[in-house]
């Protein structure tokens, strides 16, 4: 059974200053999850604080089990997540930063997982001797995905991958996001593209000001006429 993930009363925030309070969050496993919202709505300080990376109160379950808040501990649990800014090591090859993902395990278990990633970005493998620093955008984005997939994690969270991407590279990635939960990975995707976010998930909540303000099905939220107002326009068609 895939791995699910349950936050209850969720508050956590960056000094004295409280950005979240007392969010409620559940990623069914093997589903794909979305959170969307404006700017400055706490979507990236949620991963965070599910990370580990900063402090966090509230109750955090994984696999029905409380989540440490050590981010070692948590990557050693399975949850993973790729952080917005992608976070490479530039001067490293697309071949060294994939293997410093799976760095924890034997050297027959890391060239399986690498043999699996690189078969799911071919163009990683195209550019496995190129350095992470000079390739676009979107290649860099699939590079961080797939050193985070390197970890072999139960549930993978996305932090806005499509951001400053051109379009096509957008739908790209998000195929092979589709893909990655299509193989059994619980997917928990932040992402700035509303509409595509909505399309591709099971499941969405919306984040205001460091709060839940609607939460339900993806395509049912994606036909609320309040949310198209206020993030698709009402022009706005689904997309597939």
């Amino acid at each position: 059974m895939s791995a699910s993930l349950l936050v209850r009363k969720l508050c956590a925030g960056y000094g004295p200053m409280r950005v979240l309070h007392d969010v409620d969050l559940e990623v069914p496993g093997g589903e794909l999850t979305t959170i969307v919202g404006p700017n400055g709505a706490g979507k990236s300080t949620l991963l965070r604080a599910i990370s580990g990376i900063i402090p966090r109160a509230g109750e955090v379950l994984f696999e029905g089990a409380p989540l440490p808040d050590r981010p070692s501990a948590i990557v050693s649990r399975g949850l993973a997540q790729v952080p917005e800014g992608r976070q490479l090591f530039a001067q490293m090859t697309v071949l060294e930063n994939l293997e410093l993902g799976g760095y924890l395990v034997s050297r027959p278990e890391r060239a399986e997982r690498l043999t699996r990633v690189l078969n799911l970005f071919p163009r990683l493998a195209e550019r496995r001797r190129q350095l992470a620093g000079t390739m676009s955008g979107g290649e860099q984005q699939m590079l961080a995905v797939g050193r985070a997939l390197m970890g072999k994690p139960k549930l993978l969270m996305l932090d806005e991958p499509s951001l400053g991407l051109a379009p096509k590279m957008v739908d790209e990635l998000l195929a092979i996001v589709r893909r990655i939960r299509d193989e059994g990975v619980t997917v928990l995707l932040v992402e700035q593209n509303v509409a595509k976010a909505l399309a591709m998930a099971q499941s969405a909540y919306v984040l205001e000001r460091g709060a839940v303000v609607m939460k339900g099905a993806a395509r049912s939220l994606l036909g609320s006429e309040e949310l198209r107002a206020s993030y698709l326009g009402t022009d706005a068609r689904l997309e597939h």
